[in-house]
């Protein structure tokens, strides 16, 4: 089968988070199955290509034309990359924005991404389904159920859509359908109509012929209203076409038997290495030696609301009277920010924070740290508690999607389970599973146990690979099928 994946970012080319990882790691193991797979991106700034395939596209943008460039970039692990050029709209220095603002042009620029990914599936690389990735491509499957409806090459492809996060929607004022040339009969309630706004994402809720969200338990939140950030009753009258298929992870890159970017390697039968990987963290964070015997928790995230950090601000002094030290590693929101340098001024020998994505640091922290944080109000999947799992790192999380889905309770009557959880989201319920890890961590042997029933889960690609490859084929006759009802 021929998969195309439209997406904004992925690695390694692109990435400002869990996305771009998805966007790397599942085409790598689809085409292990023996499928033939590509992906297009924008081309961003200090993207490398190996050629121009097609010099200008004619790209209708209302009123206006615009004529950005189809270049072929390199096929690392068999996949083949394709990036949309315009250097007006995506050489810039961030890629959505900048110093936490959308850039303004957003639904114009991603609009174009669209209309060139199609363009793309009919003039240089045809496929038998298109997997897009959130907003930013989620005009693919509105474009081709209403402008390219009747271009006989594309009226059949099937499109599967992957909602990665439902709290991002690409919501736009009702005088953009004019801007991206799509017609105005599409402003309605079973279209892309959203409370007198255009909805890109509730378009491809709509117009996609199946569609998939990165956990079960995400899958089954999302049609509530909690969750559903306004869309949970379009998301029920499609749930079934909805299926919740866990991320997977790709072990070639996060294991510490293979790591080369920490300082030891280690594994499940000789954790001696982990240790120093926690002194090299210390050193990375400029955190005194004496730390190496306090439980030290990680922490790699965006810093925003979704993430859990307000709950993090109401227990930060209580937490901070514990005899324990914290690495943080990211950015996002001001106040999350000045959070954590104020924590880090207060209590500079067991607190240190880098406000910055860094990859190389972020696989330090898996290694290094013994307790990972991530008490997200929601989580749609997750992959750093899965990273820490495979790193002997324990997860502290929220009972929420993903999170929810991999980490299980550990039970220290019968020495199973491979974290701690708390349901409630409250400061109170997060010091609560906290003072769970604490209280267990001196218990060596116990803590061991711990470490080793999470070093021993799978969460690999391979078998959620073979439910999108399944998945793709349900697509493809549901398409089938609705064609031949159409033509009768």
């Amino acid at each position: 089968m021929r998969i195309l994946f439209v997406a904004s970012e992925g690695l390694p080319f692109s990435k400002t988070g869990g996305l771009a990882d998805v966007v790397e790691a599942l085409p790598k193991a689809l085409v292990g199955l023996g499928h033939d797979v590509a992906v297009v991106l924008p081309r961003y700034r200090n993207t490398p290509v190996k050629k121009v395939l097609l010099k200008s596209l004619t790209v209708p943008m209302g009123t206006s034309l615009r004529f950005p460039a189809i270049a072929e970039g390199p096929r690392p692990h068999g996949v083949q990359y394709f990036f949309v050029d315009d250097p007006e709209y995506f050489d810039r220095d961030q890629l959505y924005g900048l110093a936490g603002r959308d850039y303004p042009d957003n639904a114009e620029r991603f609009a174009e991404f669209a209309r060139a990914a199609i363009e793309l599936a009919k003039q240089v690389w045809q496929p038998d389904v298109i997997h897009c990735h959130d907003w930013q491509s989620a005009l693919v499957p509105v474009l081709l159920r209403t402008s390219y409806s009747a271009d006989p090459q594309l009226s059949n492809l099937p499109v599967v859509f992957t909602i990665h996060n439902m709290g991002y929607h690409g919501l736009f004022p009702r005088d953009v359908l004019v801007k991206i040339g799509l017609p105005d009969s599409l402003f309605r309630t079973d279209a892309l109509e959203f409370f007198g706004h255009v909805n890109y994402l509730k378009g491809a809720l709509i117009f996609s012929d199946d569609l998939t969200t990165v956990s079960r338990k995400y899958a089954e939140e999302i049609q509530t209203t909690e969750y559903g950030h306004g869309l949970d009753g379009v998301v029920r009258t499609r749930a079934d076409h909805l299926v919740g298929i866990l991320n997977g992870v790709d072990y070639s890159v996060w294991n510490p038997e293979l790591d080369s970017l920490i300082a030891a390697r280690y594994s499940a039968k000789d954790l001696g290495g982990k240790q120093i990987c926690k002194g090299d963290l210390l050193t990375e964070f400029q955190l005194p030696g004496e730390n190496l015997q306090r439980p030290l928790i990680g922490i790699v995230s965006r810093f925003a609301d979704q993430k859990g950090f307000d709950l993090l601000t109401q227990v930060a002094d209580a937490l901070m009277q514990e005899d324990l030290a914290i690495v943080a590693l990211g950015a996002g929101e001001a106040k999350h920010e000045r959070m954590f340098r104020e924590l880090a001024q207060q209590f500079p020998k067991r607190l240190a924070v880098k406000i910055a994505y860094d990859n190389a640091i972020a696989h330090k922290i898996e290694a290094g740290a013994d307790m990972f944080l991530m008490p997200s109000r929601y989580e749609p999947c997750g992959l750093n508690q899965i990273y820490s799992l495979r790193y002997g790192t324990v997860p502290v999380v929220r009972a929420t999607g993903g999170l929810d889905d991999t980490i299980e309770p550990y039970d220290r009557t019968t020495g199973r389970g491979t974290g701690f959880k708390f349901s409630e989201y409250t400061g109170r319920a997060l010091l609560g599973a906290l003072h769970e890890a604490l209280a267990l961590f001196p218990d060596k042997i116990a803590w061991r146990r711990l470490q080793t029933n999470g070093m021993a889960k799978d969460f690999s690609w391979n078998a959620s690979a073979l439910e999108y490859a399944r998945l793709y084929d349900v697509a493809r006759k549901g398409r089938i099928r609705t064609a031949a009802t159409s033509s009768k």
